[in-house]
């Protein structure tokens, strides 16, 4: 670029002063734009954890009425399986109690008690002579004692 050429756009830029106050307006109203687009970015993702907020908040509320029921269920099966209710029920149906003299027992051939499975598969655990190293079964005082005894033995 020669000097002229130069000279001419300091000229022009200087004889329109309305150019500077149209950048200074762009570069106001652009950091104006980016900040209402932060803002509008920390609304939206406010009001999405106010309101994952809310629904947590109403399905604790709802998993308690839940354990609510389900413990008056779970009392009423109680009440209803005790044993005074269901001897009032057998009476009703016109059950009595046995006496002993009509109580008949049969034996079945070939017919063996089963054993639980719990105590058949369990497995006895081996003993040995020392399960736990010696180091963890000295007390404190113990241990000190030997701490402090050693250094007086090798003196002597």
């Amino acid at each position: 670029m020669n000097v002229p050429n130069v000279t001419r756009y300091i000229h022009a830029y200087k004889s329109a002063p309305w150019r500077i106050e149209i950048q200074w307006a762009g570069s106001v109203s652009l950091a104006v734009i980016a900040s209402l687009m932060v803002g509008a970015m920390y609304l939206s993702v406010s009001s999405s954890t106010a309101v994952a907020g809310r629904e947590i908040q109403e399905l604790n509320a709802a998993m308690i009425a839940n354990q609510q029921i389900n413990t008056d269920l779970q009392t009423e099966l109680a009440t209803l399986t005790s044993s005074s209710t269901m001897e009032e029920r057998a009476l009703e149906l016109g059950f009595r109690p046995v006496a002993p003299d009509e109580v008949e027992y049969l034996m079945v051939p070939g017919y063996f008690e089963p054993k639980p499975d719990i105590l058949a598969s369990a497995e006895l655990p081996q003993m040995s002579a020392q399960t736990v190293p010696h180091e963890y079964s000295q007390s404190l005082l113990n241990w000190l004692d030997e701490r402090i005894s050693v250094p007086t033995r090798g003196i002597q």
